[in-house]
């Protein structure tokens, strides 16, 4: 071509989708000839993460954190006189907790009656008793869990951790998001971002349940330009043009990203139908995961694949409990008698399920799971029986490669209200997390508007009380 045609133009006019089309090796090595070399600090624990993401708030007084205290004052007007900042109604009385708990294992941990599946694995888990926040607000609370700031714009853990290191595997992403049929999270896409990062350590977000999981990735029979032997001599067109369009702008990550995706499609041609075709698996797995049960099937279907994205060789894979919104997740505000239960029925068989299958294929020894939410719940009645957000306690678990069992780090107060003994937050998670896959969360940074930024921000240390 003597003169090159708008990529832009040229896209638009043909008007179909390339996600099939892949680039040559060169180009692929050429692109990761740009990244960092893929490499630790020190001998990792951990090849591989799966956080589980309760989006809401999940409660911990009604969860995880039994506090007989609630029963001794329920009733009682012992709250902030002023509603605290990011609380959508004034405080009312203590409400006691309506669920039944009792002690588990040997390690006599409590649970509620809401997680009867996962307290059965309680001697294998590392409670965070006393996590906090620096928000009362879902949004920046979510963007906090996952990229250590209230703000948007920067890297999600997901981002650093495909940055830092590198992919496993080169036939299926490194990121993997796997969001709730029902919506995305608080945040939408801006949870999984790569911020300043180079756009292909964005998370590339999956639906199992959808038609097909992956869209574009095989051609589209409408489209006979771009298929058969005919597929080489538009992939070269396309090569031309995305070199041209690159060279022009040589600071814009973003055509890099979505030229690596091509190749990256090309390898999960032949990949990705044997993961997502569950139906492979055994009925005796299917049912463990709650398959084929309306309340377990999605949240079921999307561990499931998580396991087995893992043993394929993803690195960071991220499993979506609750979209954003008033309903439908764990921002329990109306009833918590009504409404956490279904959301704890949706989870809870299915992450008991996810530990015993990863264990039983040996993934225990090199796979991280970690629970999450965003902040906890007040122990003060919101209108009736709800419970208000509240980002002075929560609770999150951590379970496999490195993780010291049946141990729990920190306490809240009386009331669960505020975190009291040896408080934890999203950036010691997080110095955690990339300590166990070998990192340094202190040199784990890019130079960003002449600051050396990193995802634990200026704090955070590693929690060792929960390591083994």
């Amino acid at each position: 071509m003597t003169a090159l045609t708008s990529r832009r133009d040229l896209l638009t006019s043909v008007g179909a989708g390339f996600g099939t089309l892949a680039l040559s090796d060169l180009t692929a090595r050429e692109l990761r000839a740009e990244e960092p070399p893929s490499r630790t600090h020190f001998a990792p624990r951990v090849k591989r993460v799966i956080q589980l993401f309760m989006t809401g708030g999940a409660s911990p007084m009604d969860t995880f954190d039994y506090k007989p205290a609630l029963e001794k004052y329920h009733g009682q007007s012992l709250g902030p006189k002023e509603k605290p900042e990011g609380l959508t109604g004034p405080p009312g009385a203590v409400l006691k907790s309506p669920f039944e708990f009792k002690q588990h294992g040997q390690s006599g941990r409590w649970v509620s009656s809401v997680f009867p599946e996962q307290a059965k694995l309680v001697d294998e888990l590392a409670f965070l008793m006393a996590m906090r926040s620096k928000t009362n607000v879902h949004g920046p609370g979510t963007y906090m869990l996952n990229s250590g700031f209230l703000l948007p714009g920067f890297p999600c853990m997901g981002a650093w951790i495909s940055y830092a290191l590198g992919n496993l595997v080169d036939n299926l992403p490194t990121f993997v998001v796997l969001p709730d049929a029902k919506g995305l999270p608080y945040n939408q896409r801006g949870c999984f971002s790569s911020g300043f990062l180079p756009s292909v350590h964005q998370g590339t977000m999956l639906k199992p349940t959808g038609t097909p999981p992956i869209p574009d990735l095989f051609p589209n029979p409408r489209f006979e330009f771009a298929a058969g032997s005919k597929e080489a001599a538009t992939r070269e067109l396309l090569d031309t043009l995305n070199r041209e369009h690159a060279r022009q702008r040589p600071g814009d990550t973003r055509l890099d990203a979505r030229i690596a995706s091509y190749e990256l499609a090309a390898k999960m041609q032949l990949a990705a139908p044997e993961i997502f075709d569950l139906n492979r698996e055994t009925a005796a797995t299917q049912a463990a995961y709650g398959l084929g049960q309306p309340a377990t099937d999605d949240f079921g279907r999307r561990c499931l694949l998580a396991a087995r994205l893992a043993e394929r060789g993803v690195r960071f894979v991220q499993v979506w409990s609750g979209p954003q919104g008033a309903s439908g997740n764990w921002d329990n505000h109306g009833n918590i008698r009504t409404q956490l239960p279904p959301m704890a029925l949706s989870v809870d068989q299915p992450i008991a399920a996810l530990l015993r299958d990863l264990k039983s294929r040996g993934l225990d020894r090199d796979t991280l799971v970690v629970w999450s939410t965003e902040f906890g719940r007040t122990p003060f009645a919101q209108g009736g029986e709800g419970r208000d957000h509240n980002g002075g306690s929560f609770v999150n678990w951590l379970w496999g490669a490195g993780i010291k069992p049946g141990v729990a780090y920190g306490e809240s107060d009386e009331l669960c209200y505020q975190a009291s003994v040896n408080k934890t937050d999203c950036h010691d998670l997080h110095a955690t997390i990339l300590h166990l896959l070998g990192l340094d969360h202190e040199r784990v940074t890019v130079r960003q508007d002449g600051i050396d930024r990193r995802l634990t921000d200026v704090h955070g240390r590693v929690i060792d009380e929960v390591l083994a």
